[in-house]
């Protein structure tokens, strides 16, 4: 029960510690992280935009948002887009992201348990 006990202390540990290394980053890295965060909202505000902009009409006196299209290939290109960019592509950068801080607490923990023996 201790082993487990320290394990998950050790991994806490490690989390906090990882954070804390984001969080205490220098101006440069800091203003590409921010800046990586405007880049996304740019962008999706962009396509955002720009589809609503084509698939926007005035049809009997109401206007209708993303229901006209100019034909059917259209339709299914800026559907597919829009999952991607919403959907899959965060859905990707998240797993990604995970997978790095799982193999970085792994590598601490390895390294903290070889020191111990």
């Amino acid at each position: 029960m201790q082993a487990v006990r320290q394990t998950g202390q050790n991994l806490s540990g490690n989390y906090s510690a990882l954070l804390l290394d984001f969080l205490q980053l220098n101006t440069g890295k800091k203003y590409f992280v921010y800046g990586a965060i405007a880049f996304v909202w740019i962008i999706i505000s962009a396509v955002e935009i720009t589809f609503t902009a084509v698939t926007t009409d005035i049809l009997q006196g109401k206007c209708i948002r993303f229901g006209v299209y100019q034909s059917y290939a259209m339709k299914k290109s800026i559907g597919f887009f829009s999952v991607f960019v919403t959907y899959l592509l965060p859905l990707a950068m998240m797993i990604f992201c995970y997978a790095r801080i799982v193999h970085a607490l792994r590598t601490k923990v390895n390294l903290s348990h070889n020191h111990k023996h």
